[in-house]
């Protein structure tokens, strides 16, 4: 898988059954197991020059990817024998939840579907998705995109696309962009047109968008819900097999409040709340760089606290966010060492994470083919 051993005379110096021992001293903070029980080393290659190792993650996007990778060269460093170590970096992403026992699973080639939703409008939901998206695809995950807002979609302005998908025998191909796989209403009608439909009709797109386009094998399809706890958010949960939702706030207390309606919407359709991001946390002035809470402080973390999910992250408030989505380009990918696309990559990062860790307990599920990352 990783290449074939050399059994060159220079290797036998150095064992592959001990450098195995010295992994097995690694632990992996995440699942509190050392890399060899867990499974992680795929590979052990050694010549005169090179000790050369494959591992899989059960995620690109695994939190303590870094972290291993300084445990690993400290582990190895004493028996190399001069030797460089390399680290070839694969992974395999598998479902969270059992897919089997969906009576109706419209995207089966998703493997983790992941809901951004918000109570209110004008919270920065969608810039939120796009970027964590973005985040994860740009870590190495195949990734879909659904725009599932049909009355206000947003993702065509701010992935700087209006094409028109094709169409592949009775199904629409998505449009690639930036390394995802897209999908929205706003590439099929005028963009300037109002769009005036009932629940029927509205519940009719959105299943569309889910069974009629070639999404294909996906490792994280997120779905941008439209504002509120209405008919789009059951419709998904009636016929997805949803990972989780992820709920979007600004600080102030008539968004968290909303954010408590939507929580106790996806309890009753049995949708895990993984968390919630709150957008727009502060503003820190370029000239001075005093730290401002325009939207009030701290109410998210609060409010997680109360709710009992995780805090995933907080996002500055900053001009470059807006500016980039006008110009249809992530955050993550033209401004990546702003202080928004840390956290963005940070967010996509902890829910990967917890999706790989509850994928651990899921017996018998199908998981992605391996691939290697950087």
């Amino acid at each position: 898988m990783f290449g074939k051993k050399d059994k060159s005379p220079e290797s036998t110096a150095l064992t592959e059954a001990e450098v195995r021992t010295r992994l097995a001293r690694v632990t992996d903070p995440e699942l509190g197991r050392d890399l060899v029980a867990a499974g992680m080393v795929k590979d052990v290659r050694i010549d005169a020059q090179r000790l050369r190792l494959g591992l899989e993650l059960p995620t690109p996007a695994w939190e303590p990817k870094e972290y291993l990778a300084q445990e690993i060269q400290t582990a190895l460093r004493e028996v190399a024998g001069g030797r460089s170590v390399d680290v070839a970096w694969g992974s395999q992403v598998r479902p969270s939840r059992p897919l089997a026992t969906a009576g109706q699973n419209l995207v089966p080639g998703a493997r983790n579907v992941i809901l951004f939703a918000s109570g209110k409008g004008g919270v920065g939901k969608s810039t939120v998705a796009t970027n964590v998206a973005a985040a994860l695809a740009r870590l190495g995950a195949n990734v879909g995109l659904l725009d599932s807002d049909i009355y206000g979609p947003s993702i065509p302005t701010m992935l700087g696309t209006h094409e028109r998908p094709e169409v592949s025998g009775e199904r629409l191909v998505p449009l690639l962009r930036y390394g995802m796989k897209l999908m929205s209403i706003g590439f099929i009608v005028d963009p300037s047109s109002a769009m005036a439909w009932r629940g029927p009709m509205l519940n009719g797109a959105l299943i569309q968008f889910m069974r009629d386009v070639e999404w294909g094998d996906l490792d994280y399809l997120v779905l941008d819900l439209p504002p509120g706890t209405g008919d789009v958010q059951l419709t998904v949960a009636q016929n997805v097999k949803v990972s989780g939702a992820v709920l979007v706030s600004t600080p102030q207390d008539v968004a968290l409040a909303d954010v408590t309606r939507g929580k106790s919407m996806f309890d009753k359709v049995d949708i895990p709340t993984l968390g919630v991001v709150e957008n727009m946390a502060f503003f820190e002035c370029t000239s001075c760089h005093a730290v401002h809470h325009i939207f009030s402080q701290g109410g998210a973390s609060r409010l997680a606290a109360d709710l009992g999910v995780p805090l995933l992250g907080q996002v500055p408030l900053e001009t470059a966010t807006r500016e980039s989505a006008d110009k249809g380009q992530p955050e993550v990918l033209s401004n990546p060492e702003s202080g928004a696309s840390k956290a963005f990559v940070a967010i996509a990062r902890r829910l990967a994470t917890m999706l790989a860790k509850q994928a651990a307990e899921v017996p018998g599920e199908r998981a992605g083919g391996l691939r290697i990352i950087q």
